[in-house]
């Protein structure tokens, strides 16, 4: 049923060896024999890529076979082969989309792989691999780094994973990193459209090679997972080893590689339990650290028991949940405080949360927002949880209700990097006159809340000392407030005051101090 592995053939080893010297004879010289001699190279590796390609489609189709009269047996490592079969050909097909676009580039549109005219021009895989936005050498290049991590990840053999490494390696050779060239560069930069041509041919060969050497590894695998058992050993697999009070545990005891025809007999406390799936469930009343003990019978070939014992610790704990406010220990009332809320265990989905004295608003899984409306009331929380048909109750939680704090008023100008906010001290005339007004928030690094700024009162002093007042009405600086602003020098300053603003929760507040303004 398996297909023997092909190890390199001395034919193979020859072409090899022919490639290498021709690179090295066209580092010296690109003669039209030289131009030639990638021909052949080319055509051998053509036909060797084209006896890979056969043998890995031999084994493909063994696969389809051996899935048709199997398919719980062979079904994993089927869909491992057409995996390997979807990267190898994305690969291959890309390089022969190269191949063709270096040789039109080259001979024009009517250009063919088989039959190279200008084999010497040196420009067409510079172009088509190294062009500034349309070069393909960086898709190249990360094609190849993917294909070869996805299928060195399929080979276990070493030695194997050696070659495969090396014949799909990006590393640049030490004459080329001395140069500071790239994979790309140093492999297609002013390289003769034959070697180009090859070099992608090659890469076509390493790639049907390595897509053969998983394929046999896999189609081995087969007869690998009929298991010769000589050992067995009783297995617990419990839905959960946490489980809440009142919930139920519920595990599955197998025993390994057992027959599905002989069952075992599971014993718990002594007693054989029902289920003839070896599901054994219980309702947890208690909460702690509990022991599952038991063993397992069964008979072997020859018809004697064979016994297993087995043991499983899980925990029983009381219903517990975690409400967390995003941005704040406590809620603020008439804003929207973002919430988290979960459950360990429980999925987000599952769990159901609820507000006295306000709304509490689902947005996301696990994710609300709370609109508490009374200050100095608690909001308490509620969550409960779907669990196994059932809403569990998991907890409350309660948080206190503040009024929003008073924000800090600011001038805001623009910069050359957006926007700053000034908050007194020294600013200059043009950053001033460019200004709209004035602005408030709660922006400490916790919260960030705009507040709607409704009037404020500038007070100017003249030269005897006098003050004199002007004042908004609304968050702009008026017509008047700007005309003190022009006839102000370096050095003057002015004061702003009774500011005031209406913040999410609708409480209109005027704020204390007063901002100090010096002209730069």
């Amino acid at each position: 049923m398996g297909v023997n592995k092909q190890r390199t053939s001395p034919r193979q080893k020859m072409i090899n060896l022919m490639y290498v010297v021709l690179m090295a004879m066209l580092a010296l010289n690109v003669s039209s024999d030289v131009l030639n001699g990638f021909s052949l190279v080319e055509q051998s590796l053509n036909r060797t890529t084209s006896s890979a390609s056969l043998s890995n489609q031999a084994i493909y189709e063994n696969f389809e076979a051996q899935m048709k009269t199997n398919p719980a047996k062979v079904k994993e490592w089927y869909d491992k082969a057409q995996y390997v079969k979807r990267i190898s050909d994305s690969l291959y097909n890309y390089a022969a989309f190269l191949k063709t676009e270096i040789v039109k580039e080259a001979d024009g549109d009517d250009g063919n792989v088989q039959d190279i005219q200008n084999k010497e021009d040196l420009e067409a895989a510079t172009h088509v691999m190294l062009a500034p936005k349309r070069g393909q050498g960086e898709q190249l290049f990360q094609a190849i780094n993917s294909y070869r991590t996805q299928i060195l990840k399929m080979i276990e053999d070493p030695a194997q994973k050696k070659i495969i490494a090396g014949n799909l390696s990006t590393d640049v050779p030490e004459k080329g990193k001395a140069l500071r060239k790239n994979w790309q560069q140093y492999m297609f930069e002013s390289m003769p459209v034959a070697a180009a041509v090859t070099l992608l041919s090659k890469l076509q060969s390493d790639v049907r090679y390595a897509e053969g050497e998983v394929l046999h590894s896999l189609i081995s695998n087969i007869d690998v997972k009929d298991i010769r058992v000589n050992e067995l050993n009783a297995y617990v697999i419990p839905q959960s080893q946490t489980v809440v009070q009142g919930g139920k545990f519920s595990a599955q005891i197998i025993m390994a590689a057992v027959d599905t025809t002989n069952r075992p007999v599971i014993y718990i406390g002594g007693r054989p339990i029902a289920s003839s799936k070896g599901i054994y469930e219980t309702v947890c009343s208690r909460t702690g650290d509990f022991t599952l003990n038991g063993y397992i019978e069964t008979t072997d070939g020859r018809g004697e028991k064979v016994r297993r014992d087995f043991t499983q610790k899980y925990s029983v704990v009381a219903p517990t949940a975690t409400v967390s406010a995003d941005m704040m220990n406590v809620l603020y009332a008439g804003y929207e405080n973002p919430m988290s809320i979960s459950v360990p265990g429980v999925p987000v989905n599952k769990i159901v949360a609820t507000m006295s004295g306000g709304q509490l608003k689902s947005v996301a899984p696990g994710k609300f927002i709370a609109h508490p409306t009374a200050v100095g009331k608690d909001a308490v929380i509620t969550v409960s949880a779907q669990m196994e048909g059932r809403v569990q109750e998991m907890g409350k939680f309660s948080f206190r209700v503040r009024k929003l704090p008073d924000p800090t008023a600011f001038i805001e100008y623009k910069t050359a990097d957006g926007t700053e906010r000034f908050r007194g001290g020294k600013i200059s005339k043009q950053q001033l006159m460019t200004a709209p007004g004035i602005g408030a928030a709660i922006d400490d690094g916790l919260l960030n809340i705009g507040f709607r700024v409704t009037g404020f009162e500038t007070v100017f002093f003249d030269n005897m000392g006098n003050a004199i007042p002007e004042v908004s009405g609304s968050s702009d600086f008026t017509a008047r407030q700007k005309d003190r602003f022009r006839m102000l020098g370096r050095g003057r300053r002015f004061y702003i005051s009774k500011i005031r603003a209406v913040g999410p929760d609708g409480i209109q507040r005027t704020l204390t101090g007063s901002m100090e303004v010096i002209i730069n």
